[in-house]
């Protein structure tokens, strides 16, 4: 249990970290499969590539530990 909950720490400190920085190459929240939607003047997001993306890193990180 213990070694879930510091992969789990981990991971969102190293993500907090690195977000910014891989923000301006890879455009979180706009990729292919992220959907948009505009209704009554408001903004919808609905992230699914980037919700698989970090899934998929936390997974990784989560096999290294």
């Amino acid at each position: 249990m213990l070694k879930w909950i510091l992969t789990l720490v981990l991971a969102i400190f190293l993500l907090g970290l690195i977000a910014p920085h891989l923000a301006r190459f890879i455009r979180f929240g706009q990729l292919p499969g992220d959907i948009a939607v505009r209704f009554r003047g408001r903004s919808y997001h609905f992230p699914f590539a980037t919700t698989l993306l970090f899934s998929l890193l936390l997974w990784l990180v989560s096999r290294l530990v």
